[in-house]
């Protein structure tokens, strides 16, 4: 089972744990991603994230059935937060369970480093005196 979603409104991580738990699942690893206060030594104020939404949903369940076909994953929850978020405010949580940990690491970590090359997810860092768009995906 696959539950991805991007939302302007605020993520909790509670509802991608609660979507994968399954009595089946050796092991449910999680990422969060949060906003930091600085980049390369630069005070951030805030992120900015835009979207292409029906691509972006379209390669965030790509990534969900990669990841069951390669690690056998029981069931994958990805949401991606749009909009202007604050330090500390969550940007991504995903959540994968499979029948043993250590594919669970794996899926997890292949989902947020896929994630950041291939969705038409963007960023805009904010600063102090200024703002860069970063992580340009295609």
């Amino acid at each position: 089972m696959i539950d991805i979603k991007i939302k302007n409104t605020a993520l909790d991580a509670n509802d991608c744990i609660t979507f994968v738990e399954d009595k089946a699942a050796g092991g449910i690893a999680v990422f969060i991603g949060t906003v930091r206060n600085a980049t390369k030594g630069k005070n951030v104020q805030r992120l900015e994230f835009e979207s292409y939404e029906p691509m972006a949903i379209k390669e965030l369940r790509k990534i969900a059935e990669e990841i069951q076909q390669r690690w056998s994953a029981l069931k994958i929850s990805i949401h991606h937060r749009i909009g202007n978020l604050n330090i500390k405010e969550v940007a991504v949580v995903i959540a994968v369970s499979t029948p043993h940990r250590k594919a669970a690491f794996e899926a997890c970590e292949y989902a947020i480093d896929t994630l950041k090359k291939t969705v038409p997810i963007w960023k805009k860092e904010v600063f102090d005196d200024g703002a860069v768009w970063v992580s340009a995906t295609p």
